[in-house]
Order: structure tokens, then C-alpha cells, then sequence
């Protein structure tokens, strides 16, 4: 079984096109979903969070998003300290779930994959592109947040043209292009 990679910059898309290839039948594991049950659910992370940035962070198991989006988004070494913490529980979770799909391939959405080094062990990787302008006004949109806030994210990430440099596949989510003929022939190369 082949294992794929999804990212893109926020706001690009990445989300809408996983849910097209998990129309074509295709297992997607959303690595940024996951990562934020396990920092809940899990009693070794949670411990090892409240070590790094203070109890809290969690108040009654509850983690305090918008606190700890604020350490971390204004402090490259703490995002970086949190993604160290985070991402081997999240790595373990997607080789096991990996162990019960019986797809020719999988997905693995992540927006940070570069970042995190989620890429390595992976055959190939997509990236899905959008003008950053298109990018922004989703993310205010979606996440009910400030273009300010969603800047900092995006400074906290690979540029957009830097993950397409180091992706086997772009597809383009701009509103222009048609989006189902570029997964179409992404899946039918893939299968």
C-alpha cells in the first residue's frame, strides 16, 4: 500500500480535496484532526504539554487552545517544542491505523508535513495550492479569527511555493481551475 501525503498552506484546500479522494473510496488520515485527540486523550502527552508550557494549558482535561495558540504561534521554539512533543504520538497513530486499510493507497493530510518532517516514509506527496489573498479570507472565514492571527500561522509555515518545490503533485484550488479533473488524474496515476 502506497502512502500519500496531502498539505498545503492554511486556507488552501487540503481539507475539500481529501474529502474528494475519500469520495473515490480512498482512506484519509487527517493528521491535524488526530494530533488534537491525542493531546486530550492521551495522559503521557498531556503530561508532557503541561511540563513544557504550564498546567495551564489544560483546565479539568480541556486544553486551552487559544493559550497555547498564542505560546506557540509568537515563538518559533516553542512551536517547535510542541511539534516534538506532538508528532511521534501522531506518527504511531498513522502506522497503526495504516495496518487496517486495505486501499491500493492512503492519504495522510497534514498542513505541517515539511515542518514536521512527516513527509520522510512517505511515496509521494501532494500539495494543494491557492493564491494567498484566497487563502487568508477562507481561513478568517472558517476559523472566525483575525487576518492577523491567520499571518502569524502562515509565517509559522513552509512559504506555499516551498512545499511545491518539495511536492511529487500540486493541484491548484484557486477557483479557476477545475479541481476534480487534477484528483481524477492524480488517482487514476496513484491506483
Amino acid at each position: 500500500m502506497k502512502k500519500i501525503g496531502i498539505t498545503g498552506g492554511i486556507g488552501s484546500g487540503k481539507t475539500y480535496v481529501s474529502e474528494v479522494f475519500k469520495s473515490l473510496g480512498i482512506p484519509v488520515f487527517n493528521a491535524d484532526i488526530e494530533s488534537k485527540k491525542i493531546m486530550i486523550n492521551s495522559e503521557k502527552l498531556m503530561e508532557l504539554v503541561k511540563a513544557s508550557f504550564g498546567e495551564g494549558i489544560y483546565t479539568n482535561g480541556s486544553l486551552n487552545k487559544k493559550k497555547l495558540g498564542d505560546i506557540v504561534f509568537s515563538d518559533k521554539k516553542k512551536l517547535q517544542k510542541l511539534n516534538s512533543l506532538v508528532h511521534p504520538f501522531v506518527k504511531q497513530e498513522f502506522n497503526n491505523w495504516c495496518k487496517s486499510q486495505k486501499s491500493s493507497y492512503v492519504i495522510k493530510e497534514t498542513a505541517i508535513l515539511f515542518e514536521s518532517k512527516e513527509n520522510i516514509g512517505l511515496d509521494a506527496v501532494i500539495c494543494v495550492s491557492a493564491p494567498l489573498e484566497l487563502r487568508i479570507s477562507r481561513s478568517v472565514k472558517r476559523d472566525n479569527t483575525t487576518e492577523k492571527e491567520i499571518k502569524n500561522r502562515i509565517e509559522n509555515q513552509i512559504s506555499q511555493e516551498g512545499k511545491e518545490k518539495l511536492s511529487d503533485y500540486i493541484i491548484v484550488n484557486d477557483t479557476k481551475e477545475l479541481l476534480l479533473p487534477q484528483v481524477l488524474n492524480i488517482h487514476e496515476l496513484l491506483s
